[in-house]
C-alpha cells in the first residue's frame, strides 16, 4: 500500500514547490508532477502514469481538489473509480479524506467533494468568460487582445542578457529581474535588434 501524491500547475511560470512541500509532509512516497499542463486537458502525462500504477489499498493525495480533475464530472468519475478499486483519497487543503473500506468517505465527504468541485468549476468558467469578454472589448477598440509583445529591446530582456554575460544562471537571473526561469529562457532566446 503506497501513498502517492499528485501536483499540477497550469503554466510554465508557476511552481509546484508549495504543493510538493505539503505532499511530502503528508508522507507521500512518490509525487507525480504535471508542470505547465492545464487541468482542462484530457491527457496529463504524470497523472496518467500515477493512475496506471495504483492498486487496492493505495492512497492518492492532492494539495487541492482542483489539481486533480478537469471539471466536476471528471473529478467525480476519478473518485468513483478510486472507490471501486479500493483506493483512498485525500485533499490536503480541502480537508477531505475518503476510504472505501471505512466510514470515511461516506455521504458527507461525497457531498463536500461535489460542492467544492462545482464551485471550482464555476470559478474557472467565470474566468474564461471574463477573458473572452476582455478580448472582444480590446478587439472592438482596435487593440490587439492579450499581453503586449515582448521584444529584444525590452529593458528586462536587455538586463537578462547582461546578467547572463556576467555568468548568472537563469534561475538567479529570474530572481534579480522578477520573472520565472522559463521566462528568462524565452528572453534569452529572442533575436537581438
Amino acid at each position: 500500500m503506497a501513498r502517492l501524491g499528485y501536483a499540477r500547475v497550469s503554466s510554465a511560470e508557476q511552481d509546484t514547490a508549495l504543493q510538493i512541500r505539503d505532499l511530502e509532509a503528508a508522507g507521500c512516497e512518490r509525487i507525480y508532477r504535471d508542470h505547465g499542463v492545464s487541468g482542462t486537458r484530457a491527457s496529463r502525462p504524470e497523472l496518467d502514469r500515477m493512475l496506471d500504477r495504483l492498486s487496492r489499498g493505495d492512497e492518492v493525495v492532492v494539495w487541492k481538489l482542483d489539481r486533480l480533475g478537469r471539471n466536476t464530472r471528471n473529478l467525480l468519475e476519478l473518485l468513483d473509480a478510486f472507490k471501486a478499486k479500493g483506493i483512498k483519497f485525500r485533499s490536503l487543503r480541502d480537508g477531505i479524506t475518503t476510504d472505501p473500506d471505512t466510514e470515511l468517505g461516506g455521504a458527507m465527504a461525497q457531498a463536500m467533494i461535489t460542492i467544492i468541485s462545482a464551485f471550482a468549476q464555476l470559478e474557472r468558467d467565470q474566468l474564461s468568460e471574463r477573458t473572452r469578454a476582455g478580448m472582444a472589448i480590446a478587439a472592438a477598440n482596435g487593440r490587439r487582445p492579450g499581453r503586449r509583445e515582448v521584444t529584444a529591446s525590452d529593458s528586462k530582456v536587455r538586463r537578462a542578457r547582461e546578467l547572463k554575460a556576467q555568468g548568472l544562471k537563469p534561475a538567479d537571473i529570474g530572481r534579480v529581474i522578477g520573472v520565472g526561469r522559463a521566462t528568462v529562457y524565452r528572453y534569452l532566446s529572442l533575436e537581438h535588434d
